[in-house]
Formats: C-alpha cells, structure tokens, sequence
C-alpha cells in the first residue's frame, strides 16, 4: 500500500499520487471547505460590509433555509442581525479608542525611566544618594505606571522596588 495525502480542511485522505493530489485540490469540495475555514477567522467589519453589499436571499426569507447554505451569494443575515453586528463592531472600535486615549493619557514607561534617570544624575551629582522622602511631589513622581502592574507574573527583575528600597550590603560578594 502507497502514501496517503490526507486533507486537513476536507477531513480525506486518499492515495497520494499527482493525478490524485490535483483533482482533489482543484476540486469545488476542497475549496468549499477551505473557504469555510479561512471564513472562521474573518474580522467582523469584513463580514458586516461583505453582507451589506449583498441583497437578502428570498428562499431564506420565505423559508428560513437555503439550499446553499453559507455558500450562497445572497445574504441570510436579518436587519436585526446586521444592526447587532453594527452596534458589535462600534463597541469594540469605542473600546479600542479608550484604551488608546487611556495609554496616551497616562504617564509611559519610557516617561517615567527618562525622569527616574534624570533625577538619580541630579541626587549624584549633588553628592546626596539618599532620596528626600518626605517631600510628596517626589513621591508621586516616583510612583510605578499602571502599566507595569497590569502585566500578570512579572519576572522578579522586572517587579517594582518595595517601598523602602533594597538593602545595601556593603560586603556583599559576588561569584
């Protein structure tokens, strides 16, 4: 017994030569099926517009099916589906905008390095290397962007300071 060539969209398989191989994949089968996979991850501004354009199927509407099923070239959609896939669509466009007015609004990660870095030159070229923690300003500059605690199982590295900072050891020895 030959090779087998087994077709994930079509869920086949069959001898494997190239007269096979070519008519299976020229094949309107194969192509129905692959389209239908290919149409699982389609974004839903594209089927909204793809079913816009199409006019309604009148065998759908009279009968509530269609011998063609998703194939068909009519569209099986209710203005009452197109309406909820429209109100989906601006949710998720709405939803998106906020969180991007949210990050821009919001101080960034690069921001709060820059200033960190600036004010830790500023301390050491002044010859003080303890921080002022009495004065508020300073604290709520210093405070971690809510950016950084969204991110869930920070490596240890990557976790903020504890509040009093970390011990120094003055012996400590690597290797």
């Amino acid at each position: 017994m030959g090779k087998r060539y087994y077709c994930d969209y079509c869920d086949r398989s069959f001898q494997d030569n190239m007269h096979n191989r070519k008519k299976h994949l020229n094949g309107v089968q194969h192509h129905r099926a692959k389209k239908a996979w290919f149409d699982q991850f389609r974004d839903t501004a594209a089927i909204l517009h793809d079913e816009q354009i199409k006019k309604p199927c009148r065998k759908f509407l009279q009968k509530g099916i269609c011998d063609f099923g998703p194939g068909c070239r009519f569209s099986h959609m209710s203005e009452k589906e197109l309406f909820n896939l429209k109100r989906y669509i601006e949710e998720e466009r709405q939803h998106k905008e906020d969180y991007e007015d949210r990050r821009i609004s919001g101080r960034s990660v690069e921001e709060w390095l820059s200033k960190r870095e600036k004010k830790r030159t500023a301390l050491a070229s002044k010859g003080d290397l303890k921080p002022r923690e009495d004065n508020e300003e300073d604290e709520a500059e210093r405070d971690i962007p809510q950016q950084l605690f969204s991110i869930p199982d920070l490596p240890p590295s990557l976790l903020p300071p504890p509040p009093g900072g970390w011990r120094v050891r003055a012996n400590a020895e690597w290797g």
